[in-house]
């Protein structure tokens, strides 16, 4: 059986103080949870101290993005080795922030903010192979637009980006490796897709990775839902075939929010 997960992705959201304030209430609520995997993922600079809050816990450190190289001339980048330095076992690979994918942007002074926020498939790519070779586990994330949904494209759009992602890895690396489904249009936006939906979908996803790797590999990877995953909700995703957990934006930055979150995703091991 695969090990429900609830991932809390903090995005550019806390300071030091606040970070070790979060960490510590989630720590409280359900740093003993064994039934369910719990990652948090905030900012680079409250790493460490988020480490330490959660050390004596059953709960996981990831990072929020990565650089693949090991260290060089890139300036703003965060390296796979400085991830590791912090604690982190996990990182998220390939959001659609990251890829400039936004479902609507806020007034953006910027014709292109893929220009910005510049991940490709291809990038993605490097970023999962780096992040395999160097040990950390990679949360691989993919999802649609509201256009490229409303023209039937869902499914040759989140296939795509995930054979993409998993180009040149091997079977037995799949074991390290989380995939997400975030629909962008439903990202950040109190929209959520429908649980029937967004289960279809996260099958699908399994599906294209049985084509990858084998079926074996693909009823073995834990495949987590995104976008307004919130306590109201969650235990009908939560209750879906193909649906392991989930990989949660605004709900992570309230500890009580978030340890209900845990508590639906320990349960649903039972």
């Amino acid at each position: 059986m695969r090990k429900p997960v609830m991932a809390g992705n903090w995005k550019m959201n806390c300071d030091i103080a606040e970070a070790e304030a979060l960490a510590d209430g989630v720590t409280a609520h359900g740093g003993q949870v064994e039934d369910a995997l719990v990652i948090l993922c905030p900012p680079f600079v409250a790493l460490t101290t988020v480490q330490k809050s959660i050390a004596n816990s059953n709960i996981k450190l990831g990072g929020q993005n990565m650089f693949w190289e090991d260290e060089g001339a890139f300036t703003g980048e965060t390296s796979p080795k400085m991830l590791l330095a912090c604690g982190c076992e996990y990182v998220i690979i390939g959001h659609s922030e990251r890829r400039g994918r936004f479902g609507a942007p806020d007034e953006a002074d910027v014709e292109d903010l893929d220009a910005v926020f510049g991940d490709t498939d291809a990038t993605v790519n490097r970023k999962v192979r780096s992040a395999l070779d160097a040990g950390l586990k990679p949360i691989i994330c993919c999802g649609e637009l509201l256009g490229e949904r409303q023209a039937g494209d869902t499914d040759a759009v989140v296939a795509g980006q995930v054979e993409a992602a998993l180009q040149g890895v091997a079977a037995d690396e799949a074991a390290n490796i989380i995939i997400a489904y975030e629909p962008v249009w439903a990202i950040g936006t109190g929209e959520v897709c429908d649980a029937d939906e967004a289960n279809r979908v996260c099958g699908m996803v399994r599906e294209t990775v049985a084509d990858v790797f084998s079926q074996d590999v693909a009823d073995n990877m834990q495949v987590l839902y995104g976008g307004s995953v919130k306590p109201e909700n969650v235990e009908g995703l939560m209750a879906q075939e193909h649906i392991d957990g989930g990989l949660v934006g605004g709900a992570s930055l309230d500890a009580a929010s978030f340890g209900a979150l845990i508590d639906a995703a320990a349960a649903s091991a039972q």
